[in-house]
């Protein structure tokens, strides 16, 4: 017995009633839901119920428990005064560059990706800490709104990250693997602003700080060594085939509590409690998506939606480099839509056979997606990282949009690079295949 519905018109239903709720401000978790339900109902073989199945078959997953942990690391860290560490670290090695708070700035996003694993995350607690200081210091509010968000993109490709262990999950690719291959892009990247941060302060004259002594940067480095173990133990973990990625994730957990409550002595039950709170508030709203967007990536799969979509794609006879830039392209154009999280459910499944039929790694794959979804962080309509950042800062995100695009252009070309050279991403995982060493 067939479907009841074409998959022309299951994706006409399907993605109208999802974009006409988008459209009418619905949260991105309950539009997916809310348009599976109509299919769930018209279908005669299914039911509403297998709404609920679905989204619940979806949280059945060892690996989606890694989620809240390395949220709540994140916290942790945040309430325990270990991020104050690490912007002191990071002032002592860059802030004689040009645009020395800006600067700061990124490099504080670069250690705190190897630690939070979530850009949401990275940005509320940077804009905190970086816009109203960077005004005061002669910056102007859209240039610091922008840095900071465009920033904390770097916490979804720098491992761990939970994008990575969404695709792990979903797509069955080793999150080991992936892990070592964000690595060398998550730094480009990081280059990358730096590099126009130095370009924006010469054109604008920003302040620069006095070098840091040889004394200033050890001690600053000395204090910071315990919280800059969390990424190592986490990598070097999951790598090394000690612990898995949930596992890891735990040990990130009572490191950071370990830290915070006895090493720098911090954090007490009130902040153990609000870094709780904040944790859970977060988890629900990234999970609430995983399940629902696997409801409506079921539904894809039960009409044969990506089957007939790739059958078009599929004559255009791509090679393995222009296949990369088009699968860019789609989850560029997705990410200023939907959260990365039910993109990748839902997208991601459909490109795989296209990218596993034009010969791509899987690994590499993965990575020019994540990166590419990143930024649908900072653009509008979504924008959600753009969006925190203005919120903190009390102005509109077409005020902060000019800066922001601008300072996309180089990340744009880190992009083109790991499409064109797969050697990049790929370099560290064919060096150090997980679970081998």
């Amino acid at each position: 017995m067939s479907a009841a519905l074409s998959p022309a018109d299951a994706s006409l239903i399907l993605f109208g009633i999802f974009f006409a709720l988008m459209a009418l401000r619905v949260p991105v978790a309950f539009a997916l839901g809310l348009a599976c339900l109509p299919m769930f109902i018209l279908e005669e073989r299914l039911s509403a119920q297998n709404l609920v199945q679905e989204t619940f078959n979806a949280y059945n997953s060892f690996i989606l428990l890694a989620v809240p942990f390395f949220l709540l690391t994140a916290n942790l860290m945040n309430v325990g005064g270990i991020t104050d560490r690490l912007v002191r670290l990071s002032r002592a090695l860059v802030g004689h560059f040009p645009g020395a708070l800006a600067q700061v700035n990124v490099v504080l996003s670069i250690f705190f990706a190897g630690i939070s694993g979530s850009s949401t995350a990275d940005a509320a607690s940077q804009s905190k800490i970086f816009i109203e200081a960077q005004t005061k210091e002669g910056y102007d509010l859209s240039f610091s709104v922008a840095i900071t968000a465009v920033s904390a993109v770097m916490a979804v490709i720098i491992p761990p990250s939970i994008l990575m262990i969404v695709w792990g999950g979903v797509l069955t690719v080793s999150i080991g693997a992936l892990m070592l291959a964000g690595i060398i892009p998550g730094l480009l990247l990081g280059l990358a602003q730096m590099a126009t941060v130095h370009v924006y302060a010469k054109l604008r004259n920003y302040p620069t700080y006095a070098r840091a002594t040889l004394k200033e940067v050890f001690v600053a480095l000395a204090v910071s060594i315990p919280a800059l173990l969390t990424p190592l133990i986490i990598i070097g973990g999951k790598v090394f085939g000690w612990f898995t990625a949930t596992e890891s994730a735990c040990i990130a957990v009572l490191y950071a509590g370990a830290l915070s409550m006895l090493v720098y002595r911090e954090m007490g039950m009130k902040g153990a409690y609000g870094a709780l709170l904040d944790t859970g508030k977060l988890a629900a709203v990234a999970l609430f998506c995983v399940g629902t967007a696997s409801a409506f990536g079921w539904l894809l799969a039960y009409y044969q939606i990506p089957k007939a979509i790739l059958a078009g794609v599929a004559a255009w006879n791509m090679g393995p480099t222009t296949t990369a830039f088009f699968i860019a392209g789609v989850f560029l154009v997705v990410g200023c839509f939907l959260d990365a999280i039910p993109a990748i459910i839902i997208v991601g499944t459909i490109l795989e056979p296209l990218a596993k039929a034009a010969g791509l790694d899987p690994v590499h794959f993965a990575i020019v997606g994540i990166v590419s979804l990143a930024f649908g962080l900072v653009t509008p309509p979504y924008g959600l990282c753009l969006m925190v950042a203005c919120a903190v800062a009390k102005i509109r995100m077409v005020d902060a949009i000019k800066d922001t695009m601008i300072m996309l252009i180089p990340m744009l070309l880190v992009l083109a690079a790991i499409i064109m050279w797969p050697q990049i991403p790929l370099f560290l995982p064919r060096l150090f295949p997980p679970g081998t060493l």
